[in-house]
């Protein structure tokens, strides 16, 4: 991530910190991301794959969508047969809707449910998989009728996917990890990624091996139980870790 997305990530991290209630994260993600097109969010935790059929209002740790929508969403029971849902489950990291590389959705469920995500409006989207603390899965989702996202902010979303989603999870009153004890090495790697350092850079700042860098995040994403680089960033921003 460039400087100027990392700058404008970090300002809305802050202003998401300044948040009280779970629609307070809600309102200052989209206020903050109108520009990009977005124009609903959905984040959730999701249960396993066969007990998708469960899924209902308690599973959704935030949303902005139309009612008309959610109830039909979850009244249907839609969860079980979401291709975004299945592919959150099975990635490690974010993905558009649009990516020629994922799978199209071959169900008649499948193609009904985004053929009436689009009558709302929700046509283009961008998600992004998470995990809590406690190893649950979730994920985030950014959609409107058409996403305006360069490379370079696919990064930034994640970020914030991340750092809303764990926050909306302290607001609601589930635990957070309140530290987590790295070594100095591993911190210092990971406060060179949140500059958007690549490995080849780190190893060279820091007088290490490529692999020695990815041995030190590696075991930053087990100590912080997050699922990727970016994730493991937000968290560190949460904690304190990253200065």
């Amino acid at each position: 991530m460039s400087r100027k997305p990392l700058d404008h990530t970090l300002k809305l991290l802050k202003e998401l910190d300044r948040a009280g209630s779970v629609p307070e994260v809600v309102a200052t993600v989209q206020r903050q991301l109108a520009g990009f097109g977005i124009d609903a969010i959905i984040a959730g935790l999701l249960p396993t794959s066969l007990a998708l059929n469960g899924f209902n209002r308690q599973f959704l740790v935030m949303e902005s969508v139309p009612d008309e929508w959610r109830q039909r969403y979850l009244h249907r029971r839609y969860a079980a047969h979401d291709p975004i849902v299945a592919q959150t489950l099975q990635r490690q990291t974010g993905f558009a809707w649009s990516d020629p590389a994922l799978p199209p959705p071959t169900s008649a469920t499948a193609i009904q449910i985004m053929n009436e995500a689009a009558d709302f409006d929700l046509r283009d989207g961008y998600t992004v998989p998470l995990t809590t603390v406690e190893g649950e899965i979730g994920g985030m989702s950014f959609a409107g009728s058409r996403l305006e996202l360069a490379p370079e902010h696919r990064g930034m979303l994640t970020l914030v996917a991340s750092y809303a989603f764990g926050h909306a999870l302290l607001l609601r009153g589930q635990p957070i990890e309140k530290s987590a004890k790295l070594s100095p090495r591993e911190r210092e790697t990971l406060q060179w990624a949140a500059e958007g350092k690549t490995d080849w850079e780190i190893g060279e700042i820091m007088g290490i091996s490529e692999h020695g860098v990815d041995s030190n995040l590696r075991c930053v994403r087990a100590k912080l139980r997050t699922r990727n680089r970016a994730q493991s960033v937000a968290e560190g921003f949460r904690l304190g870790l990253i200065v």
